[in-house]
């Protein structure tokens, strides 16, 4: 019988900032868009421990082993006319995969949710992550199709914003 892992999931303190930051690269070498990474330690704690918080992170721990993170902030239904929690990143350094560790993030969130009385849980997920698409619909979530997410950034953002 294997003995069952020593996962910790723990709020995340101003101190683990740079860790955060380390999580996040890791990430986006995952998901091939570590070029557009240009968050900075003073970035993510102003948003998250700053004077005004748009964001709030957890952190998984197996044994010592910092294994993983999530990162959310609320949005706003207003057809549900109740505050959402909008699951923007959720990463388990490889090591730490598939050992229980990303359901146990993703569990810990969710009891947010539901003890905040939100109305709903999204995120995002890339078509190419197969094994996280069979995770998320394992859980019973569904792919939003009917819906297409529009971005402006950049020179594009600036340019609409002086119509």
């Amino acid at each position: 019988m294997t003995p069952a892992l020593d996962i910790r999931i723990v709020p995340a303190t101003e101190r683990d900032t740079g860790a955060i930051v380390t999580l996040i690269r890791e990430l986006a070498a995952y998901e091939r868009i570590e070029d557009e990474v240009e968050t900075t330690e003073e970035a993510v704690r102003e948003a998250l421990f700053g004077e005004w918080p748009s964001a709030e992170a957890v952190l998984a721990y197996v044994g010592v082993d910092l294994a993983g993170y999530a990162l959310y902030f609320h949005n706003f239904s207003t057809l549900l006319g109740r505050r959402g929690l909008y699951l923007e990143d959720l990463f388990v350094r490889p090591a730490h995969r598939h050992r229980g560790v990303g359901t146990r993030l993703f569990a810990h969130v969710a009891r947010i949710a539901v003890e905040r009385r939100c109305g709903r849980l999204e995120w995002f997920v890339l078509d190419w992550n197969e094994s996280a698409v069979r995770f998320y619909r394992a859980l019973g979530a569904r792919a939003m199709d009917e819906w297409t997410i529009y971005r402006l950034t950049g020179d594009a953002l600036a340019r609409a914003a002086d119509q």
